[in-house]
């Protein structure tokens, strides 16, 4: 995996707190721990997005569109 190097400005604060879970080994570096902080972030971003679009769906249309020929395909399977 390809990666870059980035410059970044974070609060003193939020740094003390990540230098203690580096210290504590629960990140290998700084990096990692904002990498992992980074991802997780997005990964939540686009869940809420796809939550967003899926509750513009509407259930029955989307279930007839579903089954939409499908009575049609039903006749045409072989029996077992």
């Amino acid at each position: 995996m390809a990666a870059s190097k980035i410059a970044i400005t974070i609060d003193d604060t939020i740094l003390k707190r990540l230098d203690i879970l580096v210290k504590s080994k629960v990140f290998p570096n700084r990096s990692k721990a904002i990498q992992e902080a980074v991802s997780e972030k997005l990964k939540r971003i686009e869940k809420n997005r796809l939550a967003k679009e899926c509750a513009k769906l509407d259930p029955q249309f989307e279930q007839a569109l579903a089954e939409e020929g499908l009575s049609l395909e039903m006749e045409e399977w072989p029996e077992y």
